[in-house]
């Protein structure tokens, strides 16, 4: 794997997780304390395992997106990450609508926030891989 890889990976758990920081513990807060009863109270939650599945995700959205990149720029990015959002963001929240006795708003808040960030990631994405993706594929055929 080559070096674009594994800086696409760092940068994109970095914004991974201050993205997930920001929409869970600022702006859905309140709706959390609204539905304190579906949760595990802070003490026992188990915080290192969201860090683990960010880093799963930085590393399998980082390396699927430099199997695909065609160097095209940040609407490329844009693109790749309203794909994947869609893909995890619909069945994330509507599918925990339809199991869990969450309100709509919440559900809603869960697809467009997660939308959202999967936006950003592939913005993210394309500015780390940048246009030399285009130049090396053409020196490599």
């Amino acid at each position: 794997m080559n070096k674009k890889i594994w800086i696409g990976f760092v940068v994109v758990f970095v914004v991974i997780s201050i993205l997930e920081f920001i929409v869970n513990s600022v702006l859905l807060k309140g709706a959390y304390e609204s539905t304190a009863n579906l949760w595990r109270p802070v003490a026992e939650m188990k915080i290192w395992l969201f860090y683990v599945v960010y880093a799963f995700q930085a590393f399998f959205l980082t390396l699927i997106f430099s199997k695909g990149y065609e160097g095209k720029g940040v609407a490329e990015g844009a693109r790749f990450g309203l794909y994947v959002g869609l893909l995890f963001a619909i069945p994330m929240a509507y599918g925990s609508y339809a199991a869990m006795p969450i309100t709509y708003s919440l559900a809603l808040q869960w697809f467009l926030y997660g939308l959202a960030e999967f936006v950003i990631v592939g913005i993210v994405l394309a500015l780390v891989f940048g246009k030399q993706a285009v130049v090396q594929k053409v020196m490599a055929s």
